[in-house]
């Protein structure tokens, strides 16, 4: 199969993608299949002169291989890519968790961050409180654990009324070490 030959492409369907060459050396016609030239640039034409190897099947016929048209360029296989544009599109997500959680990590950690301050990011969250609580409780000036009849209370009065000192450890829950509650 190593020897290179010539011919004459005699016949070619170009709907079904197979033909015949005509070998330069008069020998019987030669199959061709359109696989054999996925490396032309272009698709073959009647009278194109070809070189090509053959091969021969099990079952004895000879198919030409490795077929290149005269003056007709081929192509260079493509080397595949990584697609690094849809592999960070898979790890963007993850990315975004990451940041997110450093951020929130970063904001309740932080020692720059005042009780007000805090406060103030708290009282812009929505707060659900039952009837009884948001009707019984009001910013009074009240700033102590002592002043307090409940830890509900205590909790309406940290999350709504500013300069309570109830958190000392600032975890959002008031008056830990009240006995009382």
């Amino acid at each position: 199969m190593d020897s290179m030959y010539k011919g004459i492409l005699k016949k070619w369907n170009e709907d079904k993608g197979f033909g015949f060459i005509s070998p330069e050396n008069g020998n019987k016609d030669v199959f061709i299949h359109i696989s054999a030239l996925k490396k032309m640039s272009r698709r073959p034409i009647v009278g194109d002169v070809v070189f090509y190897q053959i091969h021969t099947d099990n079952d004895g016929k000879n198919r030409a291989v490795n077929v290149k048209i005269e003056g007709v360029a081929t192509i260079k296989p493509r080397v595949k890519r990584k697609n690094t544009a849809r592999s960070n599109s898979k790890l963007f997500p993850f990315v975004v968790v990451i940041l997110v959680g450093l951020f929130v990590y970063n904001l309740n950690s932080s020692n720059e961050l005042t009780k007000e301050n805090r406060l103030s990011v708290v009282a812009r969250l929505p707060v659900i409180f039952t009837p009884e609580t948001s009707v019984n409780y009001k910013c009074d000036g009240r700033q102590h654990c002592s002043q307090m009849n409940s830890r509900d209370e205590a909790k309406f009065f940290i999350r709504n009324c500013p300069n309570t000192k109830m958190d000392g450890d600032n975890d959002g829950i008031p008056c830990e070490n009240d006995s009382r509650f």
